[in-house]
């Protein structure tokens, strides 16, 4: 009797799971009868024909990414490189999803391979480095097209690895090594450029300065000079002015004359004291005292 009951009860229970289907929100179900296709069952509790109905596909409607595995490709300039990538779709149509392809992931995936091959082979190597956004927008571009009966959406792809082979990376290494020393050089001769420019000017106003230093020295000097001179011939112009007026006044040229006397004797007394050959008397002593006698008498006749 315990037996028949739990019998039945299993049963009750699996007719009523049949009969119900919960659907949760990030996916949507094909539902089929008999093996037809009848609805798309979106998130929510739906009720199911035992034995007749079924959920035939889950579709994830979240946007999934998907791993594009690393293949070989052949760039334009005949260099071959390994790409991999990231492609984003999300189902944007369960029904295509379902009965459009057999596995749209898996379509997706080696489509992505195909175009990305394809678009690889279009450009140069430098250029798959320098144009990676351009080309991921080509790549989902034509992704997305040729999926349009298979009722998913392409969102983006992202290359995440452009690797070229060995050869190809010594090479561009290499290349790379003699670009810096190049800068290097560059930098440095710029730099001893520059510093022989900032020298050379130095130098430039090191012999500006000691010119117009000689300069301005050679003009104080010269401003002195001509102020000496300037002097001189004001006081020579002054003695002899005091001279001419003094030869004006009476008896001024007898007093004149008396003085060239003097000198001539002291001038004459010198070279007979340096002579080795007497030509006069050498004492001129007593003519000397004789002519300043004479000179003062003149004088003091003058005065009166």
């Amino acid at each position: 009797m315990w037996i028949g009951i739990f019998i039945f009860t299993v049963l009750v229970f699996l007719s009523t799971r049949s009969m119900i289907i919960i659907v949760p929100m990030r996916e949507e179900v094909i539902k089929e009868r008999m093996g037809k296709f009848i609805a798309v069952l979106k998130p929510g509790i739906h009720f199911m024909i035992p034995i007749l109905d079924k959920d035939a596909y889950h579709r994830e409607i979240r946007e999934r990414a998907l791993e594009v595995p690393g293949q070989s490709c052949i760039t334009c300039d005949n260099i071959q490189v390994e790409v991999s990538g990231i492609v984003y779709i999300k189902v944007v149509d369960s029904y295509k999803a379902s009965y459009g392809i057999s596995d749209y992931k898996s379509a997706a995936v080696n489509l992505a391979q195909t175009t990305m091959r394809s678009e690889i082979g279009k450009i140069d190597l430098d250029k798959t480095f320098s144009e990676r956004e351009k080309l991921n927008e080509i790549i989902v571009r034509e992704i997305d097209h040729a999926s349009e009966n298979w009722g998913i959406k392409v969102l983006r792809y992202e290359l995440t690895n452009i690797i070229p082979s060995r050869n190809v990376q010594d090479t561009m290494e290499k290349q790379m090594t003699a670009e810096r020393e190049k800068r290097a050089q560059i930098t440095l001769s710029a730099g001893e450029k520059e510093a022989r420019i900032m020298a050379s000017e130095g130098e430039r106003i090191k012999a500006i300065n000691i010119s117009e230093g000689e300069k301005q020295r050679k003009i104080n000097e010269a401003a002195g000079k001509a102020i000496e001179i300037e002097l001189i011939a004001e006081s020579s112009a002054n003695g002899v002015r005091k001279i001419a007026e003094a030869i004006q006044k009476p008896n001024g040229s007898l007093a004149v004359k008396a003085q060239n006397i003097e000198q001539f004797i002291h001038e004459y007394g010198k070279i007979i004291e340096k002579a080795k050959v007497s030509v006069l008397p050498n004492d001129l002593a007593y003519l000397k005292s004789l002519i300043k006698v004479i000179s003062s008498s003149q004088k003091e006749r003058m005065i009166v």
